[in-house]
């Protein structure tokens, strides 16, 4: 017999494919965002990703506004440059947050909630 007392935890990646589908359905154009750094075969060091920080989605909501979600699980770390880049876009008229859930990526989008 299965124990449903205990609640299922889910990772950031499962967030974070929840979100995107939650973006697209209210009419955002949303990306994942990978970030990083890999060893090529020449062992030549690849940066991938926007920059360093940026959020793990970025898109264009409804009306052609930018907007970036960093996606996080209960008790994520977030890291400093993370903070930077979500202050940069809202510096320059853009919408960013953290989101620790689907309608919480979908509220910073559409500005129905402070990020």
């Amino acid at each position: 017999m299965l124990n449903h007392s205990k609640k299922t935890i889910r990772t950031e990646a499962n967030i974070l494919n929840d979100c995107l589908i939650a973006l697209s359905e209210a009419g955002c154009l949303a990306w994942r965002n990978n970030t990083g750094k890999l060893q090529d075969r020449q062992g030549r060091w690849v940066t991938f990703g926007l920059c360093l920080g940026s959020s793990d989605i970025i898109g264009i909501a409804p009306g052609g506004v930018f907007f970036a979600v960093e996606c996080k699980k209960i008790g994520g770390a977030i890291r400093p440059a993370q903070w930077t880049f979500i202050k940069n876009v809202k510096a320059k008229g853009g919408r960013a947050g953290f989101a620790y859930n689907s309608q919480e990526a979908v509220d910073i989008a559409l500005a129905l909630r402070a990020g």
